[in-house]
């Protein structure tokens, strides 16, 4: 029988150590080759379980041993063997059960020696104490090491740090992704001799995909409903992004205003990008999931053709949490098709991937191998940040270096889109500290297009602040006053005072938009708000700062209160968006309770404020691209944005403190807890019978996703708790402690969403 690797699968499929270290090097020197480290990664891939081959380790298999360390051992012989060009490596290995622990050269001769005496402190036990017998078991299987002349990547701890943790993850990507798929061959098998061979993603094509593109695109402009000049401006851009991606690969920005159509012009960007680079494929990361929607359902129209080759779901993969809930809905779905896009998800194969900020940012800066599986797939791909100006500016040193790195060592092209582009140029000599390369982007847009200028559908009403503050029966009035009208406001409580006016007053066509609401509740608003809007109808909706990226509405008049430069700039992109009036008004106001969300929003606002205060004589005018690059550079200074490394972030990652990184890197820092709602009765008692029953699963939980609330964490003795049911977990004696259940049926409102009776706050 030998050596094994794992304990049979359910079809009694055998995984001898030979088997699955050869497989396991094979894959892990496939995808790093992307990069040029196979022959790095091929050694992590032997060595990763060579404690396998220790007895102890076969005691656990056969249930006679528990707590055995197995990955140790691979780690000190890649030490042993390579010296410094083995650390990158025997961090992976380390790292491929535990996670990425700590660059430090004590910590890894400490768990890289395999000495007695450290058997005994450590908490768990070595399969085997002798190095030489294991790799003397390893030689007698017939497997052998590359030569010791091999090169790491990995500059050590004298290395910009940011750029060297990244070269450390890349590596340990490609070896925890091969480890998962050849594991995942072992117990999917069919039979004894018939391992599980997952089906691949399909091929990008750019060249076809963007003239299927560009053929959507010339339909489009065909019959838009848009003022001829929007027209041209759509025209303009969209050639100067074909222009800009015979470029060499980089760094790039995209500034260009709310409804020049970014959104598809990014993507013919980077199919030609990637046609004319030999890049592998299109990673679009976007901060909120409502954009996200929009975003996939627009790629599929324009994509529609590519259909024909494979199943579109494959080819624009959607890696979120609501991702798969509309397929599962749909009457006679594919569940082979869609359990396909799941595999593909966990590691990126697909050519086209959409996914969200904190998935992506967060996986860049992890230590676990589910979260950085699929980063060796951002080689020599194009990578789209779209509303970039929500990057948390506390992030943006080390978020900046890291991209850097993949833009100077891993082919990689990274493109910042947004209308207020963040003034990250002036933050180049602090990126410069953690990764060479520094952060110096290619505009994609000339400035001679001049799109902001002839994009000027709005005119700003600016507040005087020498003047009382609006009360909200006031405001309340004038917005009556407004057939059609959005109101955007700082909190949720500003909503609900001004929707407790209107529905005495003005109740027909008033809606609601907010985290409140669950993701099903909110798509069907924003439906009813565009079916008003397109018909003529009253519609007044009053909606918190998650309408401001990215959703496309086009009211006449927007109502915007105080706030942060970009978020009033954000706010007027839902205004006459498509230019079929001369100019839409938009209306910014200081209310009579003037509050902020909590964070450096106020601190935010407060810096729009001095500017406008100082250029009271000729007022703002937020078409200037100038204006925000003094906007962010006067909000940098203060918040102390690259002015040091003492921020705790900053100081982990100058240590290469994997585990201090990772928890530290948040880009929602506040801790929350999904609640499921009952804004369908029907659908609500069903998923709560089904979870009750069976415990937490995935399948449930992306049942579940569009009919749950974020909620902020409730303190201890918060009377929150009163109405919320923790959901059981199958397998375990705990409940969860992120899925509840909400037990109040009245406390969801079919206007505004979740109306706790406990004081509490919704994310």
């Amino acid at each position: 029988m030998g050596y094994q690797a794992h304990s049979d699968s359910p079809t009694h499929h055998e995984d001898s150590v030979r088997a699955h270290l050869a497989e396991v090097a094979r894959l892990a020197s496939g995808f790093a080759a992307a990069f040029g480290c196979d022959d790095e990664a091929r050694i992590a891939g032997l060595l990763h379980d060579l404690g396998k081959y220790g007895d102890l380790f076969q005691d656990r298999l056969a249930g006679k041993a528990h707590g055995v360390d197995h990955w140790s051992a691979g780690a000190s012989a890649a030490m042993r063997q390579y010296r410094m060009d083995g650390i990158a490596a025997a961090l992976a290995i380390q790292g491929h059960h535990i996670g990425l622990q700590k660059a430090e050269e004590d910590a890894l001769r400490e768990v890289c020696l395999l000495a007695p005496e450290l058997a005994q402190r450590a908490s768990a036990r070595f399969s085997e104490s002798s190095l030489d017998l294991l790799l003397q078991r390893f030689a007698k299987d017939g497997l052998s090491l590359p030569e010791a002349s091999v090169k790491s990547e990995y500059g050590g701890l004298n290395a910009p740090p940011a750029g060297a943790m990244l070269d450390v993850r890349m590596l340990y990507s490609a070896l925890v992704d091969a480890d998962y798929l050849a594991t995942e061959a072992h117990f999917e098998a069919s039979g004894p001799d018939q391992p599980f061979e997952r089906e691949a993603g399909p091929d990008l094509h750019p060249k076809i995909a963007l003239d299927v593109l560009l053929e959507y695109l010339g339909a489009l402009a065909s019959d838009s409903r848009a003022s001829a000049e929007v027209n041209r401006v759509r025209a303009d851009l969209l050639s100067a992004c074909l222009q800009a991606a015979s470029s060499p690969p980089g760094q790039f920005t995209l500034t260009a205003p709310t409804g020049a159509g970014k959104t598809l012009s990014l993507l013919a960007f980077a199919l030609k990008h990637a046609s004319e680079h030999n890049l592998r494929r299109i990673v679009v990361v976007i901060p909120f999931l409502s954009i996200i929607e929009q975003t996939v359902q627009e790629y599929h129209k324009a994509l529609k053709a590519m259909g024909e080759r494979c199943d579109l779901a494959h080819y624009v993969l959607e890696d979120h949490s609501l991702a798969g809930t509309r397929e599962a809905d749909q009457p006679g779905g594919d569940a082979n098709a869609h359990g396909q896009a799941r595999l593909l998800a966990e590691n990126w194969d697909a050519p086209i991937v959409v996914t969200t900020s904190v998935q992506c940012l967060e996986s860049l800066f992890a230590n676990r191998p589910w979260a950085c599986r699929k980063l060796h797939r951002l080689a020599r791909s194009v990578i789209i940040f779209d509303e970039v100006q929500t990057l948390p500016t506390r992030l943006a040193v080390p978020t900046l270096a890291t991209l850097s790195r993949l833009t100077e060592r891993y082919g990689a092209s990274v493109v910042f889109s947004t209308a207020t582009q963040p003034a990250f140029t002036h933050l180049n000599e602090a990126v410069c500290e953690y990764c060479a390369g520094g952060w110096q982007p290619r505009e994609i847009a000339p400035p001679t297009l001049r799109l902001f200028e002839r994009l000027r559908r709005t005119r700003v009403v600016w507040p005087r602040f020498e003047e009382t503050p609006l009360p909200w029966d006031d405001l309340a009035q004038r917005l009556v006053e407004c057939e059609r009208v959005l109101c955007i406001v700082n909190l949720k409580r500003h909503a609900m005072e001004l929707i407790d006016r209107l529905q005495q007053t003005a109740p027909e066509g008033l809606l609601h938009l907010s985290t409140s609401m669950c993701p099903a509740h909110r798509r069907e608003a924003l439906d009813k708000v565009r079916q008003r809007l397109d018909a003529g109808q009253p519609c007044r909706l009053i909606s918190t700062q998650c309408i401001e990226a990215g959703v496309d509405v086009d009211f006449p008049v927007v109502f915007r209160a105080w706030g942060p430069l970009d978020a009033i700039a954000q706010a007027a992109g839902r205004c006459n968006r498509n230019g079929r009036d001369d100019l839409g008004e938009v209306q910014v106001f200081v209310p009579a309770d003037e509050g902020y969300p909590d964070g450096g929003y106020r601190q935010a606002a407060d810096v729009a404020r001095l500017l406008l205060r100082a250029r009271r004589d000729e007022e703002m005018d937020i078409q200037e691209v100038a204006l925000f690059d003094e906007y962010y550079r006067s909000l940098y200074a203060l918040r102390g944005v690259g002015a040091g490394d003492n921020d705790e972030l900053c100081e982990a990652v100058c240590a290469q403190d994997f585990v201090d990184v990772a928890q530290r890197y948040r880009v929602i820092q506040q801790d929350t807890i999904n609640v499921l709602v009952p804004y369908e009765v029907t659908v609500f008692q069903q998923l709560t019978k089904e979870v009750m029953k069976t415990g937490l699963r995935s399948d449930w939980i992306a049942q579940a996703r569009p009919f749950t609330v974020g909620v902020y964490r409730p303190h201890r003795d918060s009377p929150m708790h009163d109405f919320l049911e923790a959901v059981p977990v199958k397998g375990d004696s705990a409940p969860s402690d992120d899925w509840f259940v909400y037990l109040d049926k009245e406390g969801y409102d079919p206007l505004v969403g979740l109306k706790p009776r406990a004081n509490c706050l919704i994310a």
